[in-house]
């Protein structure tokens, strides 16, 4: 698996670092002192598990978790207990409070490990543009054609369908959902959108050298710099 120790003190994320050299299953692919440079080693690694501190200056743990387009497993490192509650409405295995002992750091990555392989699912199929995705956003359940969705927008632990004229929440990431979606028709235009091609209106470009793209029902959507090009190839004749 691969991890990322999130924690502004040095002493304790080295600390933590060596601690779990000890586990040859764990991967560290970095450290970082601040939520603004874990997330960019988050973009290029995407780690499998972060080992997170919550109260840092400027942003909190849970500030960088809001940012994420995914939802990686969670082991918080902190000195305060009363975010405990708080901490499970995210992906979370264990709770930690410092100073983190070696047997209750054991304790947590037997958890790891017993989540890993429970959660192992089976493959599943890929749609394709005349496939339907059941959908049960609360009390409501919707069989949604998947060529009428405009667009899929990552709203934290939960991905927000836009179709017709109605909108519903899955609890998936916007990465599980795209892993199944047809590339031919389907596009990610940045970390937050998935948008169906055939329901963009107007492209137009950017100051940042990307594009802004018009969707159907006049959302107005930033592709970022780096899939500019592809979303180019793809429109291109």
């Amino acid at each position: 698996m691969k991890a990322l120790v999130v924690e502004d003190s040095r002493l304790a994320r080295e600390g933590l670092v060596k601690m779990l050299q000890a586990y040859p299953d764990i991967i560290i692919v970095g450290a970082a002192d601040h939520p603004s440079t874990a997330l960019e080693l988050i973009a290029q690694h995407q780690p499998d598990i972060i080992f997170l501190d919550i109260h840092m200056p400027g942003e909190s743990g849970f500030d960088l978790l809001e940012k994420l387009d995914y939802s990686p497993r969670i082991i918080f490192t902190t000195a305060y207990s009363e975010y405990a509650i708080r901490s499970f409405d995210y992906n979370t295995v264990d709770y930690l409070l410092k100073p983190i002992s070696l047997e209750r750091l054991k304790l947590a990555i037997d958890k790891l490990s017993i989540a890993n392989d429970e959660s192992k699912p089976s493959p599943k199929p890929m749609l394709d543009i005349n496939s339907r995705m059941f959908v049960k956003d609360g009390d409501k359940c919707h069989l949604v054609p998947l060529q009428s969705i405009r667009y899929f927008e990552s709203c934290k632990n939960h991905v927000r369908i836009f179709f017709d004229k109605d909108n519903a929440f899955i609890r998936k990431s916007l990465n599980s959902v795209e892993e199944r979606l047809p590339t031919k028709y389907f596009f990610r235009a940045n970390r937050q959108y998935v948008v169906n091609l055939h329901e963009i209106v107007n492209i137009e470009e950017a100051i940042n050298d990307g594009y802004e793209i018009t969707m159907s029902d006049g959302k107005i959507l930033e592709v970022s710099r780096r899939n500019a090009v592809e979303l180019k190839d793809l429109l291109s004749f």
